[in-house]
């Protein structure tokens, strides 16, 4: 094992590199293995590192699909809440006898 000082400017740059060795750690818990001595010890060839790399970027485009859906899921929850917050608002000025018009023009 190799054991390196490295000196971060930018936080975000020191947790994406934690969590590189984070995922090597996990690697070789799982397969008993590293990269390198995966490499060089012959246990996968040139494609099938293509393959894996393959297979890792069609995960990543689902991931973004997803991702997105849940995104755009979320902007229409907040703009179906925002109308029934306003829907409220005016129910409750009826309530009064008001006909909430000077409201609906600042909304």
């Amino acid at each position: 094992m190799y054991t390196q000082e490295i000196k971060f400017r930018d936080p975000v740059v020191k947790r994406v590199v934690n969590k590189f060795v984070e995922r090597s750690d996990l690697g070789f818990e799982k397969y008993g293995r590293t990269l390198d001595s995966e490499r060089t010890g012959g246990h996968k060839d040139l494609f099938g590192y293509l393959n894996d790399v393959q297979e890792e970027l069609m995960d990543a485009i689902l991931y973004l699909q997803a991702a997105k859906e849940e995104y755009s899921d979320l902007k229409e929850q907040e703009e179906i809440d925002t109308e029934l917050e306003r829907m409220e608002r005016m129910n409750i000025i009826a309530q009064n006898g008001n006909t909430g018009k000077h409201y609906e023009e600042n909304l």
